[in-house]
């Protein structure tokens, strides 16, 4: 059973850092690629950034390069999205998801999903 579970969110001032954390199970990391996503209030998700299998990182929000950075650790089966220098915008709940082959900025290419947590930026 495919399962991936998002930690380290929560509620932090603006300029701060948070590591989230996505756990996987139930496949093999080594052959999938994981992508971020978020999904602010009273807006569309969007993909933030993915890893590929190589661990080659893709961005696709232009303002978070420079601030965010995604990593994976294959051994123990978890990505990671650490984020620095944090503001108000960035608030929204993330989502980590799984795919296949080749990393993608849409929703739609990507069937297994975490339950996401929660991200708050402010003073």
């Amino acid at each position: 059973q495919v399962q991936l579970v998002e930690s380290g969110g929560g509620l932090v001032q603006p300029g701060g850092s948070l590591r989230l954390s996505c756990a996987t199970s139930g496949f093999d990391l080594d052959y999938y690629v994981i992508g971020w996503f978020r999904q602010a209030p009273g807006k569309e998700r969007e993909g933030v950034l993915c890893i590929s299998r190589s661990h080659t990182a893709n961005v696709y929000v232009d303002s978070v390069k420079g601030r965010f950075t995604i990593s994976r650790d294959n051994a123990k089966d978890t990505v990671y999205l650490q984020m620095n220098s944090l503001k108000p915008e960035d608030t929204a709940v993330y989502y980590c998801a799984a795919r296949e082959r080749y990393c993608s900025a849409r929703i739609t290419d990507f069937a297994s999903w975490g339950q996401g947590t929660q991200v708050t930026v402010s003073s």
